[in-house]
């Protein structure tokens, strides 16, 4: 990312200094701007300069650069900067041609997804072009028609060559964009380990369920949650959405999106924490889980050696194991849920209906919160409603 213009941007993070990059829109933008200069002006362009929403500008190399009489295409390669994603290192392309037609039309072409389900910010059929970018590439091409004085008619098709594979490695499947990636970016700028990309992504999903009629949500903090509904409990895995570790924001915006109710199935080594009121599961936010089964094992009526022991296991397992051994395993459970189903209770101020169950992959199911059992039956009644 030689002299795009991002040489001094970066964040601090575990004593490291992690650079910024670019988004896909920025990089559909700048190939849209190449392809439109390249067609009007009928020479070929090396670079552009862009400016972004964030107030960066930056200077963008074209590749793949072609030229016809009446079209133009060039690429501009994703750099996710120390923050990279499923799109890092992807060509996003812009074809420009001529049309009788005036004014400027924009699509999507191969690897760009299609979205199928309604929620998003785009209708049902449309190409997956986020707003922002959407805004971004139309006004690079109408300054460059402006430019050249050109009053005749614009066709922009943004394109990935690789995109239909890439997309299944990110949310798209979940959120019914098919063949291939969305052209995403608010601020055109990539911070590095960015929560804010993150919890969006779980606003997106979650505005998409309830858009569908879903009024109680089955959520997931991560892929050990979501195999585990799918091969033993008895709920609708298709239905499931992911939190990751952000167990408050997902509370958050639930409350804020008038959903009813939250069931969370989750493995104890995350969901350990929310017994403490960790409500941001991240070891790197906090961890504390031999503390809180310690704690509760004791509360429980464990000796003190037991609490010891787990004071000094490596695992969430060999913390089990430890209590299943001095027979207090049970009893050690039912004091984690009933303090889970406290904390999230006092997240949403009692708003909506949340439970949780709780698992380990070596013990399997381990216990549910009081509310667990009256989200599952709502959770399966909401399902046969909306077949």
């Amino acid at each position: 990312m030689s002299n795009s213009g991002l040489e001094n941007y970066y964040v601090i993070r575990g004593q490291k200094k992690l650079r910024f990059g670019y988004t896909t829109g920025s990089c559909a933008a700048a190939a849209c701007r190449g392809a439109v200069e390249m067609l009007l002006g009928k020479k070929e362009v090396k670079e552009v300069r862009l400016m972004t929403p964030k107030g960066i500008s930056l200077l963008l190399t074209l590749e793949e650069i072609r030229r016809e009489e009446t079209w133009a295409s060039c690429g501009v390669r994703k750099d996710g900067g120390d923050d990279p994603d499923t799109t890092h290192g992807l060509l996003i392309c812009a074809r420009a041609e001529k049309t009788e037609e005036p004014g400027i039309v924009l699509d999507g072409g191969t690897g760009v997804g299609r979205v199928t389900k309604p929620g998003l910010s785009q209708k049902i059929g449309e190409a997956a072009i986020n707003p922002v970018p959407r805004s971004m590439i139309l006004s690079q091409a109408e300054e460059a028609a402006l430019f050249y004085h050109y009053k005749g008619g614009l066709k922009i098709t943004i394109y990935v060559p690789e995109g239909e594979a890439a997309a299944l490695k990110t949310f798209n499947p979940r959120l019914g964009i098919v063949g291939g990636i969305s052209i995403l970016g608010t601020t055109g700028i990539v911070e590095p380990m960015s929560e804010k990309a993150l919890i969006e992504s779980i606003r997106v999903e979650m505005r998409q369920h309830c858009a569908q009629g879903e009024k109680y949500l089955l959520v997931t903090p991560g892929n050990y949650g979501a195999e585990y509904v799918r091969e033993k409990a008895d709920l609708p895995f298709e239905k499931n959405m992911k939190c990751s570790n952000y167990v408050g924001e997902t509370i958050d915006m639930a409350v804020d999106m008038g959903v009813k109710g939250i069931l969370f199935v989750a493995h104890i080594g995350k969901f350990v924490k929310v017994a403490a009121g960790i409500m941001n599961t991240h070891s790197h936010s906090a961890d504390g889980r031999m503390e809180v089964l310690a704690a509760n094992g004791i509360r429980a009526g464990a000796p003190l050696s037991c609490a010891r022991e787990i004071l000094n296991a490596g695992t969430t397992d060999e913390a089990l194991s430890i209590l299943k051994e001095y027979g207090y395993l049970e009893k050690t459970m039912k004091e984690i849920m009933e303090r889970i189903q406290f904390y999230l209770n006092h997240r949403s101020y009692e708003q909506i209906l949340l439970g949780a169950v709780v698992f380990s992959n070596e013990h399997g199911y381990l216990g549910q919160t009081k509310d667990a059992e009256e989200l599952i039956k709502r959770i399966r009644e909401q399902q046969w409603r909306l077949l």
